[in-house]
């Protein structure tokens, strides 16, 4: 008979190699496969959260909150980094591997009855919320994966809804446009049920404002019902002060980065309103739950010695926030870059953002079958500097392996340097492996 670790081996074999089915946004499946397994998802209250960049740092901070407010909370979120568990989590605790083998097994033998042939994500958003369900969660604060609208876990009917900001990402899937885009990800607003936002892109707010009242959805908007500003910050806290229903001062947390700012002032807010609804929310857990965040892959130490930082920006706003954030932080430093992206992603809207932080910038490839080739993105770094209208970095190297282009940076860095590994939560996860994360890189991860 077969161990529990093959018999996990295989369930994650089964998973990804529901892949094949590639991408299919819809609610058909997701409902079936509700309707399977009792509707699980109402059995517990929500928060929903799209967005562009932002998702998992504002759904952690309400976790951590609606946690220390006493309260039994399912976290869902995408990617993982390095272990598959990392995404289905109750009270900050992974999902244990036997249980991902028990609920898949249900489902894939459910499934195997019918004709659904359900995607990756699909199957996982349902093993998720069967997985609250069976351990009684209270509330679960769930990020969506792509999109909105369409997206499977868009069979919640929760509490209050969430898009943190929109930009420019998965065109293939969500249109070309921020007004295609701000639609995919309205779908999620629901008939009265509150919206908070942190865009700052006025063509988004009232496009999601319209919807809103469409829907007789109170809209709550950073900066103009709740802001925040930046206290202090270093390279691995920041203190904000907040004014919203009420004001907080010097709250601290423990990720850098000025693009924090917004997502833990729209937690704040979020958890606001659920107070406002009669939940038991005092100032004391607001404070100890932003300080007892923990946020994996953003503006990340992984290592002191030397020094590497790793951040899975991989859009170009969300490269554009890293840049400001490592300029700030790190003037007096030389940056070593490894920069892995996916090869349908915009890669060089994202160079463009990140290359020019560097005097030496390393490029290669995650274990990824979506990984763009190291000679792609060299032939792209040659189309930004060709011209010789941007100042080049010194150096532009390529490897085969991420493994390789640690080893070089590490051969390249002096005392005044710091290496930062960025461009797809992939070759972050990767990082995070070979320098001795608990768990084995699984080869492929949900498309995201």
């Amino acid at each position: 008979m077969a161990d529990n670790s093959d018999r996990y081996d295989s369930t994650l074999n089964y998973l990804y190699g529901l892949q094949k089915h590639g991408i299919k946004l819809g609610l058909t499946n997701i409902r079936e496969l509700m309707n399977m397994l009792g509707r699980p998802q109402d059995s517990f209250r929500s928060i929903h959260i799209a967005g562009t960049n932002g998702k998992g740092s504002t759904a952690t901070a309400v976790s951590s909150i609606l946690m220390k407010s006493g309260l039994r909370v399912g976290l869902f979120t995408s990617p993982h980094l390095v272990s598959f568990t990392e995404r289905i989590r109750i009270n900050d605790r992974c999902i244990a591997e036997s249980d991902v083998i028990e609920i898949a097994h249900r489902l894939r033998t459910e499934v195997s009855a019918t004709d659904l042939n359900p995607t990756f994500f699909e199957i996982v958003t349902a093993m998720a919320f069967y997985y609250f369900s069976c351990n009684n969660v209270d509330w679960a604060v769930v990020e969506t994966g792509m999109g909105g609208r369409l997206d499977a876990t868009n069979v919640l009917h929760p509490e209050v809804t969430v898009i943190t900001n929109i930009g420019i990402d998965h065109c293939e899937f969500l249109g070309n446009s921020i007004s295609d885009i701000t639609y995919e990800k309205g779908g999620i607003i629901k008939s009265g049920v509150p919206l908070v936002t942190a865009s700052r892109n006025e063509d988004v707010i009232k496009q999601l404002s319209g919807i809103a009242y469409q829907r007789n959805s109170e809209i709550h908007i950073y900066d103009r019902d709740f802001r925040g500003n930046i206290i202090e910050i270093d390279d691995r806290h920041i203190s904000v002060d907040y004014e919203g229903y009420r004001n907080y001062r010097k709250l601290t947390v423990p990720l850098s980065g000025e693009y924090q700012l917004y997502n833990m002032c729209t937690a704040i807010r979020v958890c606001e309103i659920l107070r406002e609804k009669g939940l038991p929310i005092s100032d004391l857990p607001i404070k100890s739950g932003l300080e007892d965040i923990n946020l994996q892959g953003r503006l990340e130490w992984v290592s002191q010695n030397p020094p590497i930082l790793i951040d899975c920006a991989h859009n170009p706003d969300a490269a554009r926030s890293l840049a400001v954030s490592v300029t700030r932080l790190f003037s007096d430093k030389k940056i070593i870059l490894i920069a892995g992206i996916m090869s349908d992603k915009d890669i060089m809207g994202i160079l463009l953002q990140i290359a020019p932080l560097a005097v030496t910038v390393i490029l290669t490839a995650a274990k990824c079958e979506r990984a763009a080739l190291p000679e792609k993105l060299k032939k792209v770094m040659s189309d930004i500097y060709g011209s010789g209208a941007n100042p080049q970095p010194s150096s532009v190297t390529e490897t085969g392996t991420v493994r390789e282009a640690l080893d070089l940076a590490r051969s390249l860095c002096g005392k005044d340097h710091i290496i930062l590994v960025t461009g797809s939560f992939y070759i972050t996860g990767e990082v995070k492996e070979i320098l001795g994360a608990e768990s084995i890189l699984p080869r492929l991860r949900e498309y995201t």
